[in-house]
């Protein structure tokens, strides 16, 4: 694996965090401190993660008046992306969407303001890849809403994606393709946009930190490529890599695994490039 990137670009933003901020086997210290009231626990993790992935959008509707609340309880320079509706998701035809993608960008979530980071189009395990009927789904996409732009993430868990086909699709959209770390999804790591989402899922318990240090390492040399524009060269592509004279912005989500322990999986890797940043100044 390449230990350092390759390349000399702009390194981009990095950010670290967990999806969601409310589960209860995270109290009483084990990453919320003892005492600490449910209503600061978003205060508390947003200033201990770089970033949230809001899961609860993808159950249901918010209410606009919470995406202010978040904004507003969060430090300025954090951000949270958003897993998109699955009305919009769980469907046979995707193209049919777009109704459930109005509804959905008009429901609030634009009152994050400057803290909208991407939004993640999940599909469905099983949902095959059928390039007529994304193509037209990806269409219903907006690069902008109100004057805001938009970052899509396209996460797709069927072997029928890791295809060139896919690939071209989403950077003729200019959207990036989830990269699935440790999980038994498809993984489909080639560069298709201005920045990189990836979601680790191999946290285990008997490790405090989640993983080992050495598994630590291998997802900051990740990202650290990635931010420097770099396609790391121990994950699956599948098409010729991207040129880009450029870094790109990161966003690493720890999901799944031993939920337990993906805040402290979360804070060792934000630890470890910090330092990693401090080295090289």
């Amino acid at each position: 694996m390449t230990a350092t990137p390759r390349s000399k670009a702009r390194r981009g933003r990095i950010r670290v965090g967990v999806g969601g901020w409310i589960y209860a086997p995270w109290r009483g210290g084990a990453f919320y401190p003892e005492g600490l009231a449910q209503r600061r626990e978003l205060e508390y993790a947003s200033r201990h993660l770089s970033t949230l992935e809001i899961n609860s959008t993808y159950y249901g509707a918010q209410r606009p008046e919470s995406f202010t609340r978040w904004h507003d309880e969060t430090p300025d320079d954090f951000v949270f992306s958003l897993k998109a509706p699955r009305f919009a998701m769980n469907r046979r035809v995707l193209a049919e969407a777009g109704a459930t993608i109005e509804r959905f960008l008009g429901g609030g979530v634009l009152n994050l303001r400057d803290k909208l980071g991407p939004i993640n189009w999940q599909l469905t395990p099983g949902k095959r890849f059928d390039p007529e009927d994304y193509a037209r789904f990806l269409d219903l996409l907006p690069d902008q809403a109100e004057g805001r732009p938009l970052r899509h993430a396209l996460e797709v868990r069927d072997e029928s994606f890791c295809t060139p086909d896919f690939v071209a699709l989403a950077r003729e959209r200019k959207a990036a393709i989830v990269v699935s770390g440790d999980s038994a999804y498809p993984q489909i790591a080639d560069a298709s946009a201005p920045f990189v989402y990836a979601r680790i899922m191999g946290t285990e318990q008997d490790h405090p930190q989640g993983y080992t240090s050495a598994e630590l390492e291998r997802w900051v040399t990740r990202a650290l490529a990635w931010a420097h524009g770099d396609t790391p060269d121990d994950l699956n592509t599948y098409a010729k890599p991207l040129a880009t004279k450029t870094g790109r912005d990161v966003f690493l989500y720890v999901i799944s695994g031993f939920k337990e322990r993906n805040p402290a999986a979360a804070m060792a890797l934000i630890e470890r490039l910090d330092a990693a940043s401090q080295a090289n100044r």
